[in-house]
């Protein structure tokens, strides 16, 4: 009789995994950690750092960021912070481009009134 296929995904990954996922070595993530503050992985009761899927993402779009795009370090940190003030302004901005939005289907209600 076959085993049933895996349900239930992983919560956790170890830097090893995380580092031949992204291509990188140990050593670079870690040295990421200093430089970025973040991610901050959980530890074990060991100190192996555990990371979670969101951290994985950090640690792929800071390697985007310095080896394909080229950023230096600090290059790096400037568009994370500014990614990161650009999410927390969506909100605003949703709504004002809705209001636009609202303003803009009134006055094209208005002049085809006018033109008929």
């Amino acid at each position: 009789m076959p085993l049933k296929p895996k349900t239930i995904g992983k919560f956790y990954w170890t830097i090893g995994e995380v580092s031949s996922e992204l291509g990188v070595t140990a050593t670079q993530i870690r040295f990421w950690e200093r430089q970025f503050g973040k991610p901050n992985p959980k530890r074990d009761a060991k100190g192996d750092r555990l990371y979670t899927a969101e951290e994985k993402a950090v640690v792929r779009e800071v390697r985007d960021l310095l080896k394909t795009k080229g950023h230096t370090i600090e290059g790096a940190k400037t568009a994370l912070r500014g990614k990161s003030r650009v999410q927390e302004a969506a909100p605003d901005l949703r709504d004002k481009l809705l209001d636009i939005r609202n303003q803009l289907v009134a006055l094209k209600s208005l002049l085809e009134r006018t033109q008929q």
